[in-house]
């Protein structure tokens, strides 16, 4: 389907303004990039910073509010939008600046990029492990295990350097009849693969709900849904069952933030694969898990990301 997209160039003190002039002619979505969001969440401790690009962190002049229209109605809620906010202008009498209302316009397709994104993706082979888009038909190989996804719901496709080191990994250490834990499932791609390679058990927690819903659906379509339970917890609080291998692809600093109530969870002699850990934060994710009397097996890396294995 087609739309028109409007863009105005404005200010970090008018964006709010010019976003709820633009709310009262369309329900289509208001979108407003601000590089001082970007320097808020930064400083906000209680959000954790892995990594961010470079270009993020460059000042940028002017905020972006951009927004959507059906192209029958775009030119006269455009016209109408643009009075508005000029009148707003003029309201405030200099005391808010509004930047230089530039405004820009162009048709977009709003469903094309869906159809464009699934062309660019083919199964994945990770060892036995073969990650497969629903939309694709595959047949195994050989002793094969696919893992369907609909990977346009939530993070974890075996693409990202984490996720295939732990696929990886997992396919070394996982063992005929474990109880697996993947904390912080995502799409659920661990422990759906945990389930596929013979673990009895497979746990899968995650605070969004939306990684829920992926994660439960992909287990269905993947035909282990009998062996795998989906929790929105954090590391199933309050259970007080012991796995044998506990997965979890985060963060350094949500590691760490979680190191004390992994061995709780880690049978004696049951094995932790960590992911999502960038070089500079190496050092402290292997100090926290040390205080915890947890033993480090491997270390392994993919260009800039590390994993770690360990043993209860």
């Amino acid at each position: 389907m087609k739309y028109i997209e409007l863009t105005i160039h404005t200010t970090s003190e008018a964006s709010e303004i010019v976003s709820d002039v633009i709310w009262e002619y369309t329900d289509l979505g208001v979108a407003v990039s601000d590089f001082n969001d970007v320097l808020a969440l930064q400083r906000d401790s209680t959000v954790f910073w892995d990594y961010m690009d470079d270009e993020l962190s460059a000042p940028r002049g002017d905020v972006l509010v951009k927004c959507f229209f059906l192209p029958g109605e775009a030119e006269g809620k455009i016209a109408a939008v643009m009075r508005e906010i000029r009148a707003r202008r003029e309201l405030s009498a200099g005391a808010i600046d509004f930047g230089t209302l530039e405004e820009t316009k162009r048709e977009i397709d709003g469903d094309d990029w869906i159809d464009i994104w699934k062309k660019h993706f083919r199964p994945i082979h990770i060892g036995r492990i073969v990650v497969v888009p629903e939309w694709i038909s595959y047949s195994k190989k050989g002793d094969e295990e696919i893992v369907s996804l609909d990977s346009s719901m939530a993070f974890g496709t075996g693409e990202h350097e984490t996720t295939r080191m732990c696929l990886e990994l997992l396919q070394e250490y996982v063992g005929e009849g474990d109880v697996v834990l993947d904390v912080g499932c995502g799409s659920g791609i661990l422990g759906i693969s945990a389930a596929k390679l013979g673990a009895k058990r497979c746990y899968l927690s995650d605070l969004d709900p939306v990684a829920v819903k992926s994660a439960t659906h992909n287990a269905l379509k993947s035909g282990v849904s009998e062996k795998v339970a989906v929790f929105e917890a954090n590391l199933l609080d309050g259970s007080d069952f012991k796995a044998d291998l506990i997965l979890a692809n985060i963060t350094a600093e949500v590691l760490a933030l979680l190191s004390p109530a992994i061995p709780d969870a880690l049978n004696v002699g049951g094995t932790l694969i960590l992911s999502g850990i960038i070089a500079e934060r190496l050092g402290f994710v292997k100090e926290t898990y040390a205080a915890q009397g947890l033993r480090l097996l491997r270390e392994r890396n993919m260009g800039e990301w590390y994993a770690l294995v360990y043993r209860r």
